[in-house]
């Protein structure tokens, strides 16, 4: 029986049916003789990581199905600062930000292009000018990641309880900043409202006489001209993977939210990079997995190329990288198909679709498990349609792990208890029961 599980995580996968793929979804249409294999040989059913119709950022997503609840959940922003590397102090408060193009209207701003084009120079000038900031105690900086993006750390009296100036809708006003309505008697959240708002204003005449905006001009680019912010967090406890689902893991991922993510659950870390091959990509770091294989019993093998195809809003697209990936797949796994000690999962954390103004959109994911004492179901393709009528059904949230561990031949009894804190896996890391000093 296996003691061990692959998981194979295609990004955004899951997406609706559209007229150019005569009605079906770009997974419906792509041809995947591997992933169709692997459902003839498994269980299949739907997936969601939380509520259906519920759209769902990956983050969010990846941190039910590895088993924490919602509530343990410590924000993107801070997520993202460890997946750059930086250092977040105790209480410290990081949001995501990003350099946009705006104009002002009858006192409001309103977003006139979210991620406009900018070379990697201009927005290291850019944010060099709006990097620092101080007001009523609390200290704002400006951490560039990547082009206009970057973190924005808030140190002082702050709260992450705090509304986002990103709709990631252009033409329409920014929102204004406030306390989320459960933290409004808060002064924290108050207070943090009061300076990123000034935060805002400052950086909007900072940047509007920023003489790179006269150049710009001059080449017909739109200026930029300030910032929106969204998903404020901070770092809080939570028991580390190998605690709390009792596996020793590892990610194999690309993108700085899987790397925050896995260091802040304490999980390995192999980063990986993509390129214009999203299959030779996968195929690489599959190959990865397979080596390590004998030292972990969690892998989670990652790849973003369905969600980057979807944000195209080109459904013949994705439906070529899918074909492409399941192409990888087959290359790399079949070594570990005869391997009878070895779970394969294959799934998506969450629909994105390939049409349409949503970035996510709420349908479940296809979902499938292979390995020795999985129930077969008769399902011979993997999609959204087919998985439907597997055996597994509509699995939510954390019931994921809970299914991986009783795979694996871990899934604890209810009711025992082993342990003080009530672990979903057996036996758990209990305290060996010692004698008495002087008996034998």
């Amino acid at each position: 029986m296996p003691d061990k599980a692959l998981l194979i995580l295609l990004d955004g996968l899951g997406d609706r049916a559209y007229q150019e793929l005569d009605w079906r979804t770009p997974l419906q249409a792509a041809k995947t003789p591997f992933l169709d294999r692997l459902a003839r040989e498994g269980g299949n059913g739907m997936y969601h990581a939380a509520a259906l119709g519920q759209a769902l950022p990956s983050e969010n997503a990846h941190f039910a199905m590895f088993g924490y609840p919602p509530e343990d959940f410590p924000g993107r922003g801070a997520l993202e600062a460890l997946g750059a590397g930086i250092a977040l102090q105790p209480g410290e408060v990081a949001l995501l930000i990003h350099l946009v193009s705006l104009h002002a209207e009858g006192g409001v701003l309103m977003l006139d292009q979210d991620t406009p084009r900018l070379h990697p120079e201009e927005a290291g000038e850019f944010i060099a000018a709006i990097a620092e900031f101080e007001t009523g105690g609390v200290s704002v900086r400006f951490e560039q990641t990547k082009g206009a993006f970057g973190v924005l750390i808030l140190r002082g009296e702050v709260s992450p309880f705090v509304t986002d100036t990103n709709l990631m809708k252009e033409g329409v006003p920014l929102p204004d900043v406030l306390p989320w309505h459960a933290h409004v008697d808060d002064p924290a959240a108050q207070h943090t409202a009061t300076v990123l708002k000034a935060y805002h204003c400052w950086a909007h005449r900072q940047l509007a006489r920023h003489p790179l905006n006269g150049v710009r001009k001059q080449k017909g680019l739109a200026p930029i001209n300030g910032v929106v912010t969204q998903r404020a967090g901070r770092l809080k406890p939570v028991a580390p993977f190998r605690v709390q689902n009792g596996l020793r893991g590892l990610s194999i991922s690309s993108g700085i939210i899987y790397w925050g993510l896995s260091r802040f659950l304490g999980l390995d870390l192999r980063q990986a990079s993509d390129s214009q091959s999203p299959g030779r990509d996968l195929a690489e770091r599959l190959c990865l997995a397979r080596s390590a294989l004998s030292q972990y019993e969690f892998i989670h093998v990652h790849t973003k190329a369905p969600d980057v195809a979807a944000h195209a809003k080109d459904p013949q697209q994705k439906k070529r990288v899918i074909e492409e990936l399941d192409d990888a797949i087959a290359q790399e796994l079949g070594p570990v198909l005869a391997d009878p000690a070895v779970l394969v999962v294959v799934t998506a954390d969450h629909s994105t679709p390939s049409g349409g103004p949503l970035v996510h959109s709420g349908e479940p994911v296809p979902l499938l498990f292979r390995g020795a004492g999985v129930r077969r179901d008769g399902v011979d393709r993997f999609d959204e349609i087919s998985a439907a009528g597997g055996a597994l059904g509509s699995v939510r949230g954390r019931e994921f792990m809970y299914l991986m561990l009783n795979y694996l031949e871990r899934a604890k009894l209810m009711g025992i208890m082993d342990t003080p804190v009530d672990q979903p896996y057996w036996p758990g890391d209990y305290q060996p029961f010692r004698l008495e000093e002087g008996e034998s």
